[in-house]
């Protein structure tokens, strides 16, 4: 069994993360007599999990799901693959919206001749009311 900040450590996360984990259910240790936490190795071994999972960028909500699908034995690899492909869809769009972000911000620093006049295209592409 490990304290809080023993499991923090060992998951690579911080101890008000493991605390907010607590709160929601995804991880909830064992409490000793004391009321302290009692982490054990499935603990820790879950946390891990999550982290990766958020380090991946999936939601709190999916990482459930994960790990509910991850301690079903019976699951279907069917179910995971849709939460991952969910996931990978919304990756895909948020590419696309950094890409043309970065035409848009590109094109207005190509524009801007960065001299001593006041004239700037990315101030007045910055203060346009069209999108």
């Amino acid at each position: 069994m490990m304290n809080v900040g023993q499991a923090a450590e060992a998951s690579g996360m911080s101890v008000k993360t493991l605390h907010y984990y607590e709160e929601i259910g995804l991880v909830v240790p064992k409490r000793q007599e004391n009321g302290y936490r009692a982490y054990s190795e499935t603990d820790v071994h879950k946390l891990n999990f999550i982290h990766r999972a958020r380090g991946l960028g999936f939601t709190v909500e999916a990482c459930r799901e994960l790990l509910s699908l991850y301690e079903d034995r019976s699951r279907a690899s069917a179910d995971v693959k849709a939460i991952a492909g969910q996931h990978l869809e919304e990756v895909e769009t948020k590419i696309e919206e950094l890409k043309a972000l970065r035409e848009t911000i590109k094109d207005l620093h190509d524009k801007c001749r960065g001299d001593h006049r006041p004239d700037c295209p990315i101030i007045n592409g910055l203060a346009s009311t069209t999108h």
